[in-house]
């Protein structure tokens, strides 16, 4: 796929089949994901891939308590108890993520992405509100494996959703104290059509020009 159609129709994937994912397409993915910028390109990033059905079915289970409670906390969980009173749409994305979680280690490949702590310049950290300019040396990166698997025509989840469980997924996994987790990836071939378009907000709604709510009209 050329790089635009793969931006515009790589959604989020939740129901797979259950053809594994070949080692040989991963690598290719990681081949060309790893060109993605980083801070003074230090290339922080480390991926585990899980495709042993135990260490699946254990990352499913610690998965699983820190959905529930983002359900809850969200609202998602009254709106699937009483979907009549809700968007249906809303309703059916909500009941397509609460079937993949319980269903994770389903997934034939799974991601751990992780990003060595000392390659990460956080220059928001003194700032007076929540960090997020960390994710800076590692999500280009995450992106680039999204885009690199829909060109294989594979798809995705992606969830930050795992982090909570950190600590956990580092026992079972094996991974360092200097390592911060920081993405998990559901990967595999769809099990239904890929959708003709996404939905989005325009430009005109995000981008301005100059400042803060001036139009950015074409020339």
């Amino acid at each position: 796929m050329e790089l635009f159609d793969c931006m515009r129709n790589a959604p989020t994937t939740r129901r797979f089949s259950a053809e594994p994912v070949s080692r040989e397409t991963l690598l290719d993915v990681l081949e060309h994901a790893r060109f993605a910028p980083s801070g003074g390109n230090r290339q922080g990033w480390r991926v585990i891939a899980v495709t042993q059905a135990e260490r699946r079915r254990a990352l499913r289970d610690l998965y699983l308590p820190h959905w529930r409670a983002y359900l809850e906390q969200t609202g998602g969980a009254r709106m699937l108890a009483e979907p009549e009173g809700f968007d249906p749409v809303r309703v059916r994305m909500l009941k397509r993520a609460d079937e993949y979680a319980n269903h994770l280690d389903k997934v034939p490949l799974h991601l751990v992405v992780g990003v060595r702590i000392a390659d990460l310049a956080i220059t928001d950290a003194e700032l007076d509100r929540l960090s997020i300019v960390g994710g800076a040396s590692v999500y280009p990166f995450v992106q680039n494996i999204l885009l690199g698997l829909r060109a294989h025509g594979l798809g995705a989840a992606l969830t930050t959703l795992l982090v909570p469980a950190e600590k956990q997924v580092k026992e079972l996994l094996g991974i360092p104290d200097d390592i911060a987790l920081a993405a998990y990836i559901g990967v595999g071939h769809r099990a239904e059509a890929w959708p003709e378009r996404l939905s989005r907000n325009p430009p005109q709604q995000f981008a301005f020009a100059e400042r803060w709510g001036e139009p950015l009209a074409s020339d």
